[in-house]
């Protein structure tokens, strides 16, 4: 049967592909997968089942229920210092599931949209199935992975409608700081592109709060997207949510009808629990990643591998272009590591076209297991770079 044009043109997912050929080989050091190594909370899991014991298991509206989206609302003004209301909270079948519909709602087909690299490679997948053009542009390791509005500029045609941005950031773990996103925000602004703004990350954060960009929309451009995957270990619950300007959201509730319908409720009791309960296990997990990635930066710079240090997010990229099986992406190394040393972490140029030079390692691992992982990493490195 032959594939339609989208999904025949569509790469396949990098990470995808490591994640299989690491679950091929025994006791292979998993450093690949955005997976937290917590379970979810218990009283998050208690109200899941308590509602479906209940018999809460119906359609639910499609922007979801209405004291989710209250509790949401209050979230953001209070922890994000997005001042928005219930109806500006729309619930989706994760971030992901968000972002889709809203490329639908808001960007048409044959434009252009400007993203990182490198960047998340689901953005750019999607933006192919819709048949819009991924547009990237370069996040320089001497800026530390913050994009720059003098890069993205020159990039900007008359096709160009929207911008995708992500702090804190996938795969790189920068968190644009409040500069920085000034300018790309007046950017957006002189050439009217609507924002879309990753923020799943917002509450792992190592060295102070991040920037939201909503707040620093003046004319009802941002669209901000958050998860309770990475925040409370709910990466298989599938639960996300967007706050929109006023407005918006029919649009994006018209378009998830047909793609996803509405998020499950027993997960939307769980996220509710999440979101108004203790906030403990947000902390706890967040110091976890805190730690981690000192541990692993402080032992990168004893060894003198080069990398960026991460602000927020759980990731971090390592340049291993001094080794010789790096070649012109990296895979080669990424294959040679996983076969030979048995550790599974992603090539760079899964995340972008100029980005082959790194790979991306993820801090969501039991300390002992990413320590030995690194280490096997770094003596690769130095081995293999002659």
């Amino acid at each position: 049967m032959r594939p339609s044009e989208p999904i025949a043109a569509m790469p396949r997912s990098g990470i995808r592909e490591v994640m299989e050929l690491a679950n091929s080989i025994d006791g292979a050091i998993r450093l690949e997968t955005g997976e937290p190594n917590f379970n979810t909370p218990a009283h998050i899991c208690e109200a899941a089942a308590q509602a479906a014991f209940d018999g809460f298991t119906k359609y639910t509206p499609n922007a979801g229920v209405m004291p989710l989206r209250e509790a949401l609302a209050a979230k953001v003004t209070e922890r994000n210092g997005i001042d928005a209301t219930a109806e500006q909270v729309v619930v989706t079948s994760g971030a992901v599931a968000g972002l889709y519909s809203s490329m639908v709602s808001l960007v048409d087909p044959g434009a252009e949209m400007l993203l990182g690299d490198p960047s998340w490679p689901n953005y750019a997948q999607m933006m192919q199935l819709l048949k819009i053009t991924p547009v990237h542009f370069p996040l320089r390791a001497e800026a530390d992975l913050v994009p720059q509005a003098a890069d993205v500029e020159p990039l900007i045609t008359e096709r160009t409608q929207a911008i995708l941005l992500n702090s804190p950031g996938n795969p790189t773990g920068a968190v644009t700081d409040a500069a920085a996103l000034a300018d790309l925000m007046e950017l957006a602004r002189r050439h009217d592109l609507v924002v879309f703004s990753d923020e799943v990350y917002d509450e792992i954060s190592f060295d102070g709060p991040y920037t939201p960009a909503a707040p620093l929309d003046t004319d009802g451009r941002v669209i901000t997207f958050f998860s309770f995957s990475k925040t409370y270990a709910m990466t298989g619950w599938r639960v996300g949510y967007l706050v929109v300007p006023p407005g918006v959201s029919p649009l994006i509730v018209r378009a998830q009808e047909p793609i996803t319908s509405c998020v499950n409720a027993p997960a939307q009791m769980g996220a509710l629990a999440a979101v108004t309960g203790p906030q403990d296990c947000v902390a706890e997990m967040r110091d976890a990643y805190r730690q981690r990635r000192d541990l692993v930066t402080g032992f990168l710079t004893g060894r003198g591998i080069p990398h960026v240090r991460p602000r927020g997010a759980f990731y971090l990229m390592v340049d291993v272009s001094r080794s010789g099986s790096t070649g012109s992406t990296g895979k080669d190394f990424v294959l040679r590591l996983l076969n030979e040393r048995q550790v599974a972490v992603v090539p760079g140029d899964t995340f972008g076209p100029g980005s082959g030079r790194f790979v991306r390692i993820s801090l969501a691992t039991a300390p002992d297991l990413l320590m030995e992982g690194v280490a096997r990493l770094a003596d690769a490195v130095e081995e293999w770079g002659g």
